[in-house]
């Protein structure tokens, strides 16, 4: 499927799609994308495979654009952007016989920091740890935890081990490629989409919707205080609602559930979430019309 060409406010330095299905009908997908940088379009490259599936062969870097797994980066960056998107289905003549739509983050290098909004939010979404989970994996598997745990939030209670099983990319030994995560809820009853949050003003008001965020963070020793491990090239946590100078979380990488929830300061999480990766899973119950199939992009 081939999605309508996409012209960003600015030129996009970073793009990150996802797709959200519900239900079992689609085993396995791939993006793919090319882009319009220096008044020339780029050869098309793939992202990273989600399921079981397979597809031709495309390259995963051609300068300007190359992918790394989840993420494509365009130098310099992209004017236009065109998608495709490969899917394969048990039944090849309805792959999306199910809800499902396509979401597509991009950004540029400068973020801004935005202002904290006054006012707070508090959200009940049961702890789990990673760490509590079979030895052989139980350090690799955040992405899994952090799901499972929002995934219950929304009634969908599942084994974190399942769900890992469910995430997990052979191809590339990970557990925690972003699309895959969001194609785990789906095939759960619970629809999500990838985005690289702007500014803590955007986070915050998904809180305040009742949306906890599963956040990518990734810091150094002694820059997230009170932090479950001391530092890490790239971790996924929870944000359950903030107040004041301060971020509520559950993080899976405590060694115990009971002590999963934490709270850590604003200012800090700013620096590990949003001024570098910046991306988080949003995770939601979708309202559908009762009885009645629809599809969207």
């Amino acid at each position: 499927m081939r999605l309508p060409e996409w012209r960003p406010r600015d030129p996009a330095h970073r793009l990150v799609p996802a797709f959200s299905v519900l239900g079992d009908s689609v085993h396995g997908f791939r993006f793919e994308m090319s882009v319009l940088s220096a008044g020339a379009w780029s050869p098309w490259v793939a992202g990273a495979t989600v399921g079981r599936a397979r597809f031709p062969d495309v390259v995963t870097r051609s300068a300007p654009l190359v992918c790394e797994v989840d993420e494509f980066i365009a130098s310099p960056g992209a004017e236009r952007i065109r998608l495709v998107l490969r899917v394969s289905g048990g039944d090849p003549a309805a792959p999306f016989a199910s809800p499902w739509f396509v979401s597509l983050s991009a950004w540029s290098p400068a973020v801004t920091d935005g202002q904290a909004p006054g006012g707070g939010a508090r959200l009940v979404v049961p702890p789990f740890s990673q760490m509590e989970e079979d030895a052989a994996i139980r350090s690799r598997i955040c992405s899994p935890a952090s799901v499972a745990m929002v995934l219950a939030y929304y009634g969908a209670r599942v084994a974190v081990v399942d769900l890992a099983r469910d995430i997990f990319h052979p191809e590339l030994d990970l557990y925690g490629v972003w699309p895959a995560a969001v194609r785990a809820a789906g095939r759960r009853g619970v629809a999500g989409y990838l985005l690289r949050f702007p500014d803590w003003s955007a986070a915050a008001w998904c809180l305040e919707q009742g949306m906890p965020i599963i956040a990518s963070v990734r810091y150094g020793a002694g820059e997230l205080t009170g932090a479950a491990v001391a530092e890490t090239s790239g971790h996924l946590l929870v944000l359950t609602g903030y107040e004041g100078d301060h971020v509520f979380v559950n993080d899976p990488a405590a060694l115990r559930a009971a002590e999963v929830r934490r709270r850590y300061r604003l200012d800090e999480l700013r620096r590990v979430w949003l001024a570098r990766a910046g991306v988080g899973y949003v995770l939601f119950a979708p309202a559908l019309p009762r009885g009645s199939p629809s599809s969207g992009r």
